[in-house]
């Protein structure tokens, strides 16, 4: 077997708040293989969020060991953690955070510029992206010119702009219609399936959990 693209062990988190110390992970172990798409499930506030952030190196404070990779992170600095983030990661969150000044078209170029890829390779990436989610004809139109589940395929589109090995996802589609979710949902899979990312999908929506791969559940700091 290959070696995982995201491995945890014994991670922990814990908050202080109101001088009361809250323990929200407590030894948290997990093993995404390259490829795999993996549903967290688990009620809101029993941490899916904090998770992510901890795969995604998004802040410190957290303890145990956390690899991606195959790279250890703990002691890289914080210049270094945002260079693994933009080479292995990508990100959709429930709310697209799209830049409202940029049509679709621009919102995943940049991604891509930043990365320092030439303008002409980004461009077409982005057109690839943006037609494989039915948005070939919305290409030029800015976010508050799109619906909702137009501009969640927008950040579909921009978080594997820059060909991830995971994505991260944290409730994708659950600023969506059951319908226009479900439609959604389902493209999402399938396209990161057809790049060959792997992907950790926070949600609390048992049916969609059912069409990943495997399915954690986060209950009390652990995974189940």
């Amino acid at each position: 077997m290959s070696s995982p693209i995201v491995e945890l062990r014994g991670v922990t988190r814990s908050f202080e708040q109101g001088g009361v110390r809250i323990d929200v992970l407590r030894g948290v172990d997990l093993k995404i293989q390259p490829g795999e798409i993996v549903g967290l499930l688990g009620p809101s506030g029993s941490g899916k969020s904090t998770l992510l952030q901890a795969v995604g190196l998004l802040e410190g404070g957290f303890g145990g060991h956390i690899a991606i990779a195959g790279q250890s992170a703990e002691a890289l600095s914080a210049s270094e953690r945002t260079e693994l983030r933009r080479n292995h990661l990508g990100f959709v969150y429930q709310f697209h955070h799209l830049l409202p000044d940029f049509n679709a078209k621009e919102n995943v170029v940049l991604p891509q510029l930043v990365a320092e890829k030439p303008r002409g390779e980004c461009e077409a990436r982005a057109e690839e992206l943006l037609t494989a989610l039915g948005l070939g004809e919305r290409m030029t139109h800015r976010p508050s010119q799109l619906s909702g589940g137009e501009q969640q395929r927008v950040a579909v589109a921009r978080a594997l702009a820059n060909r991830p090995e995971l994505v991260l996802a944290d409730e994708p589609t659950g600023n969506l219609d059951e319908v226009t979710s479900d439609k959604v949902f389902a493209e999402f899979l399938s396209l990161v399936r057809g790049e060959g990312s792997a992907a950790l999908v926070a949600t609390h929506n048992e049916r969609l959990a059912s069409k990943m791969d495997r399915v954690v559940r986060l209950h009390e700091g652990h995974l189940e």
